[in-house]
């Protein structure tokens, strides 16, 4: 089989589409490559569309935390301490036997014990409350000139929050969020190592990988792949944001502007 017809077979397969049986010996670095890659593509959708919803949450959650009225303030406290405190891989296996049990007496319950929707659901909720934090932290460090100045442009309520509070907001939190994206991104290789079974060997990337590392004795091989793939991911998510940040803060002079610095998080 040639590479090319290795790509068409299982460059899809971590969707269910194309060959169905996993290689089982005589492993080809082409396999390797286009089966781990495949599993990406279950990285990159959980990544995306859990930083992408929660980023609005943490918004509200940083609002929330930094309201005067204890209603408010202490249960987004309590939501941030929760899954900031513990970790996150509990929180998958959790999240699962509890979504399992749901289901055995309400039916409405069964999607979420695939990990489509259930670990999408508990990485929206912890990336949430990590950016929450940031976000909070940087409505703190809002200078009180810009609040001045939107009072005395007679700014209050949403207009001062959407022209003033906000875009401030964003751009002292941004260098700190791109690294929690980033982290967030790394962190869905959790998802089928902890409590989300693969159905039918549908996993992602670090499922292929482990496959892989355990049918030939050599990890050496599928996780530098593994790592690979990330990278590029990682330098994409970089540029991107890089982007956005340059956005941020196009109406600042060049020696103030804030550069992003990638300050990986080893553990979490």
């Amino acid at each position: 089989m040639s590479c090319w017809e290795t790509i068409i077979d299982y460059g899809l397969r971590s969707q269910g589409i194309g060959e169905r049986l996993l290689p089982r010996s005589d492993f080809t670095l082409c396999q390797q490559f286009t089966l781990i890659g495949s599993g990406m593509i279950w990285n990159i959708y959980f990544g995306i569309f859990a930083l992408c919803s929660g980023f609005f949450l943490a918004t509200a959650v940083a609002m929330g935390k930094a309201a005067r009225h204890p209603l408010i303030r202490k249960p987004a406290e309590w939501f941030i301490f929760i899954f900031r405190g513990s970790p996150l891989f509990i929180q998958f296996f959790f999240a699962y036997f509890v979504f399992l049990s749901l289901k055995g007496v309400y039916p409405v319950f069964g999607p979420l014990t695939s990990a489509w929707a259930g670990a999408l659901l508990v990485l929206f909720l912890n990336t949430a409350a990590y950016s929450g934090e940031i976000f909070y932290g940087a409505l703190q460090s809002i200078p009180k000139g810009d609040t001045d100045a939107a009072d005395a442009y007679g700014l209050s309520g949403w207009p001062r929050f959407r022209r003033v509070i906000w875009p401030t907001m964003l751009r002292l939190a941004w260098p700190a969020y791109t690294n929690e994206a980033i982290f967030l991104f790394h962190a869905t290789t959790l998802v089928f190592f902890s409590g989300f079974p693969a159905l039918q060997q549908r996993g992602d990337a670090l499922y292929y990988a482990n496959y892989f590392a355990d049918k030939t004795f050599n990890p050496f091989i599928p996780y530098p792949i593994l790592a690979g793939y990330f990278i590029l991911l990682t330098l994409c998510v970089i540029w991107i944001f890089g982007r956005v940040n340059n956005r941020l803060n196009r109406h600042l002079p060049q020696d103030r502007r804030k550069r992003l610095k990638l300050r990986p998080q080893v553990i979490r």
